[in-house]
């Protein structure tokens, strides 16, 4: 599957950004710089291919520049090229990692480092949310892994601290329900769009917050997710569903199970909270079985598609909780999963040189369109997710390091050089303790047994973060239920036909 997609891409549109898998052709889609093969390389890695990893390596050291006049997404552009490019240079710079390359010298990081500089003006706000393209609530909370891996990286505390301060930014225009909307004025700090949930325009922020707290240690993540993830879960979940509501009143607004949600329980499995994962998963999982995709919308009044939302652009969001939670439970049913959706995505959407967009999950008519994510998350979490039940040997689930993937699916390893070092705290705006962190302690090895920091913060104990450092198995045997009828899974809430509140 990877490879299929892979080459179609290599031999029929590099080095424009993305495939168009019908007519076997290219498109530049972002900024006109093999965008595809950047997202591609930490797959690669993953797959144990040196040959071709090394050789797309070099040719983007080479060949690769951002002197052009391009308009572009400062959220795509850092969680698609920041981030591939971070990822490989990590892996191509360590012997640890099996795929060092020799004749390596920090190309990628360079590369890096420049792409990032040309976006620091976007930041320049009243609020220090970024501008550009980017408005909503997702694009300016999702910066803070990539940026904070790059400050790290060049011992430059600019790039983390503008992207801190977009976190921070966000959070301090919060409801008094500690909810944030879709969209906000980045001038005014004004919402514009109040509409508060888990999914479109606002997912990555909650799975930035907690993902950056594993990666850096950095417990001022960690407070805000806490609060962020009980306010969702008083005000959003229906169980087993989330819903949409006004950020001010929790009335709700929009009565819609949106394909970028399906991160949520995944999510969970990091946070350790896997019970109500398990339940959420299966309710979204049902909609892929009745349609063979989950279009990016389904109303949960109606229990039908969405009108307007009724494409499954290949994302990767259900996939990748299907592995957290099979890592998590072991449960052979995610497998069964697993195969549920190869099969679709072979049957329904492979098309001459890779896989196409599905513009009408009723239809299954495809689209001659392939995302670079489809590469850098949707064929890995389906890789991963299989070799996992084979007593894996591969990079990310018996490597030298535990890994944090970006939202893009990138690999950042959790290592002494990348995670918070004490005497770096003040420096890059890290909101740090008196004493290493449990988290630092169980990246350097130490014993952390008889350390307690439970009373330094208000909420440290009350929520289990337990994410890749130990996978919670607390659920390990309990019993996957996967409901034969879709209606029965949403006897659970009960959602009115009419009019909601705006």
């Amino acid at each position: 599957m990877f490879y299929h997609a892979f080459d179609g891409y290599m031999n029929n549109a590099f080095p424009l950004d993305e495939l168009r898998p019908l007519s076997c052709q290219g498109e530049d889609t972002l900024g006109g710089y093999a965008l595809t093969l950047i997202d591609s390389l930490d797959t690669l890695a993953l797959l144990g291919d040196r040959e071709r990893f090394i050789s797309s390596v070099e040719w983007i050291g080479k060949n690769l520049q951002f002197n052009i006049n391009k308009t572009v997404s400062v959220f795509e552009t850092t969680i698609r090229v920041l981030g591939g490019l971070l990822s490989a240079h990590l892996i191509a710079s360590d012997y640890a990692t099996g795929m060092r390359i020799p004749s390596y010298n920090n190309e990628l990081l360079v590369l890096a480092e420049n792409l990032a500089r040309r976006m620091l003006p976007a930041f320049d706000t009243p609020t220090g949310i970024p501008f550009g393209s980017i408005t909503s609530t997702a694009g300016g909370g999702t910066l803070s892994l990539e940026f904070g891996v790059l400050s790290r990286l060049t011992n430059d505390p600019v790039f983390e601290q503008v992207a801190k301060n977009a976190v921070r930014g966000l959070w301090a225009r919060r409801s008094n329900l500690d909810l944030v909307g879709a969209h906000i004025n980045v001038f005014t700090g004004e919402w514009t769009q109040k509409d508060a949930g888990i999914g479109t325009s606002i997912d990555s922020f909650y799975e930035y917050l907690l993902k950056a707290y594993i990666l850096f240690g950095d417990e001022e993540y960690l407070y805000i997710f806490q609060e962020a993830y009980r306010s969702a879960m008083q005000y959003l979940h229906k169980d087993p569903w989330y819903v949409e509501v006004n950020m001010d009143s929790a009335a709700i607004v929009w009565p819609v199970f949106n394909s970028l949600q399906a991160f949520w329980p995944g999510l969970q499995v990091l946070a350790g909270d896997v019970d109500p994962a398990i339940r959420t998963h299966t309710a979204f999982f049902s909609v892929w079985k009745r349609y063979g995709f989950t279009p990016e919308g389904f109303n949960l009044a109606t229990l039908s598609v969405q009108y307007g939302q009724k494409s499954y652009p290949l994302r990767p969001e259900l996939i990748e909780s299907t592995y957290w939670l099979y890592k998590a439970t072991r449960d052979p049913r995610y497998l069964d999963a697993g195969r549920d959706f190869v099969a679709s995505l072979q049957y329904g959407a492979k098309c001459p040189c890779g896989y196409c967009h599905i513009t009408d999950v009723e239809l299954h008519k495809q689209e001659d369109h392939m995302e670079s994510f489809f590469l850098a998350e949707t064929v890995k979490y389906l890789w991963l997710l299989f070799d996992l039940a084979v007593d894996s040997d591969n990079l990310v689930d018996n490597g030298p390091y535990k890994y944090i993937f970006s939202t893009e699916g990138h690999l950042l390893p959790i290592t002494p050089q990348i995670s918070l070092a004490r005497e770096h705290c003040s420096y890059f705006g890290g909101y740090c303790p008196s004493n290493s962190t449990k988290l630092e302690q169980e990246v350097l090895g130490e014993d952390s047994s008889n350390d307690d920091h439970s009373n330094d913060y208000p909420y440290h104990e009350s929520f289990p973060v337990t994410g890749l450092i130990k996978v919670s198995t607390r659920n390990k045997n309990v019993s996957f239920f996967l409901s034969d009828s879709l209606p029965r899974i949403f006897s659970s809430y009960r959602f009115d036909k009419g009019q909601y509140q705006k």
